[in-house]
């Protein structure tokens, strides 16, 4: 076991693990590290604790000091900084014509480096562009092209919730989502129904998927034939995940058919089955949901 804190250069940032040696520091405090780029000032979210050794993933770095109130201004003059050079690099992209959206820029610590974020369709020749900004920087550029979940997540806004983005306001890191979890919720698989405000799956689907899985293994599919606890039969017409009811097309003995509802223990039914997917959806709804996998990276379907 290793004793370390864990800090974060942004906001819903990514943690990283860093040694507190023998410093007293507590969460909430502001410290000097040292990270592959360079000196950084960053927040203290978790405090001293012990981890196994095969949870750190890179070389532990010690934390330099605890933020004295020098640096404190340092980064905030480092902030005010960063809104100029971001207006630079806006004016340098249009004067070079290069077809790249700029979406946050940061300087360093130790003012070593500045990096630059941006996302485009494709790749990007900025060589040039490097070359100006560093004759007006007078230090290291960096450009990084990220992604549209990326940017999402640094520009922030409002989902179709009414609240703020996961990604902006708690989320660390963006988890594995998929059409399959959908499904599993009984969501409606139109793509602009189940997409985020950046276009992809939307990240709350993960948060609940565990929940419907459990629930779901207690249910019959649609269209299964079970029997009630009056000693009828009838196929499901409907099933309610939440509060594990089911709607059953009952027949009588004059051939009348009859809806009801019953409560999932007052049936019998064979285990659940996964269905294929080409049985639950059209062609046309597949091309859909194949072009947002692909968008994800993936290819379930």
């Amino acid at each position: 076991m290793i004793d370390v804190i864990g800090v974060r250069f942004r906001k819903n940032g990514k943690i990283y693990f860093f040694s507190p040696n023998e410093l007293e520091i507590e969460a909430g405090q502001n410290v000097i590290v040292e990270t592959s780029r360079g000196i950084e000032y960053g927040k203290v979210v978790l405090g001293r604790r012990k981890v196994k050794s095969e949870k750190i993933i890179s070389t532990l770095k010690p934390v330099i000091r605890i933020a004295t109130q020098e640096d404190d201004k340092i980064e905030e003059q480092n902030k005010k900084k960063s809104k100029d050079a971001f207006d630079i690099c806006l004016e340098k992209i249009a004067k070079h014509g290069l077809a790249m959206k700029l979406i946050d820029c940061e300087y360093t610590f130790d003012n070593n480096k500045v990096l630059f974020y941006f996302t485009a369709d494709g790749r990007i020749d900025f060589r040039e562009l490097v070359k100006d900004l560093a004759s007006v920087f007078k230090t290291r550029i960096e450009l990084r092209q990220i992604g549209v979940r990326d940017e999402t997540k640094i520009l922030g806004g409002v989902g179709i919730c009414g609240r703020s983005l996961c990604c902006h306001t708690h989320l660390s890191e963006f988890a594995p989502v998929s059409i399959k979890m959908a499904k599993e919720q009984n969501l409606s698989l139109n793509p602009a129904k189940i997409s985020g405000v950046c276009g992809r799956l939307m990240c709350c689907l993960k948060n609940e998927q565990e929940t419907y899985e459990h629930l779901n293994k207690k249910l019959p599919n649609i269209g299964d034939i079970v029997r009630t606890s009056d000693g009828l039969k009838g196929e499901v017409q409907r099933v309610n995940v939440l509060r594990q009811n089911v709607k059953v097309i009952i027949e009588d003995e004059n051939g009348e058919k009859e809806a009801r509802e019953y409560k999932i223990s007052d049936l019998k039914f064979k285990p659940r089955r996964k269905k294929k997917a080409n049985n639950q959806t059209n062609n046309e709804e597949l091309k859909q949901l194949e072009a947002l996998e692909r968008k994800e990276g993936k290819s379930k379907l």
